[in-house]
């Protein structure tokens, strides 16, 4: 009887301790990719909680995931992980969605799903204000500059559309890339718009080319996209399209701005 009592108590407790955790919404993000996402220590309007307890997230990305979780009901935790980590972090069930600055392209739709898309943005190459490239106008005028990318991105793998060019090895964070950019060992790096204009703000002896009609990169809508990582099958997807749906391109305009603007201007 006894031992009877204790399974019982036991199996509730699972099963409490498991409804407790199916009411959080557990969102991976990098949290070092402003103004799409960023650590912080202080707690604010915008914020939400970082899993580790390490401080609180802010940026666009936090944003659409704040609204998300209201929508879903739930309450948001941001799961702080290396940008070649959150893949796996979702397959393997360590998060519910991936909310990062994350486009939908062709090879990742191969390994999860995605939403509708939440942003959509161009590709420009972040520079020396005072620099030789400063006046770019299109790919041909980078001709025997060294380029480089986050690891592990589309960023990377359209340099080799701009001809002539020295194709650097792919690094592992954007701070790490403005860091080789000021110190005059590469010539500048792909970065979206949004991301260039954090950096250039928070950097201000950087800029950033935008190409030309024609004269950028080529790139498909959903390479230069921004949606929601999910897993195939996710109960999650339809509310979310749906809570997409409801905010116009005004409003994620006007969020980006915010988010630019709040932003950490701490140069790297």
């Amino acid at each position: 009887m006894k031992r009877t009592m204790i399974v019982a108590f036991f199996l509730a407790l699972v099963l409490t301790l498991g409804c407790a955790a199916a009411d959080t919404l557990r969102v991976g993000m990098e949290c070092g990719y402003a103004p799409y996402n960023w650590h912080q220590i202080e707690q604010t309007e915008f914020t939400a909680p970082i899993s580790d307890g390490s401080g609180y997230a802010d940026g666009y990305d936090v944003q659409i995931a704040r609204r998300i979780a209201d929508a879903l009901g739930m309450d948001l935790e941001v799961v702080k992980t290396e940008w070649d980590g959150l893949t796996m972090s979702l397959v393997s069930g360590n998060i519910d969605l991936i909310i990062a600055g994350m486009s939908p392209t062709a090879e990742r739709k191969m390994t999860i799903d995605f939403t509708d898309n939440y942003y959509q943005s161009e590709l420009v190459v972040v520079v020396k204000k005072d620099g030789p490239y400063a006046n770019a106008t299109a790919l041909s005028d980078f001709s025997g500059a060294t380029v480089v990318a986050q690891l592990n991105t589309f960023h990377d793998t359209v340099i080799d559309q701009i001809p002539g060019v020295n194709h650097g090895m792919a690094m592992e964070t954007f701070p790490a890339m403005v860091v080789a950019l000021r110190a005059g060992a590469i010539d500048g790096y792909v970065a979206e718009r949004p991301g260039a204009e954090a950096d250039t703000l928070a950097n201000p002896e950087l800029t950033y080319v935008q190409f030309a009609d024609g004269q950028g990169f080529e790139a498909s809508e959903d390479d230069t996209a921004i949606a929601v990582g999910l897993v195939y099958g996710s109960p999650y997807k339809d509310a979310i399209n749906e809570l997409l749906a409801s905010i116009s391109e005004e409003e994620r305009v006007q969020l980006m701005l915010d988010a630019t603007a709040r932003q950490p201007l701490v140069s790297e």
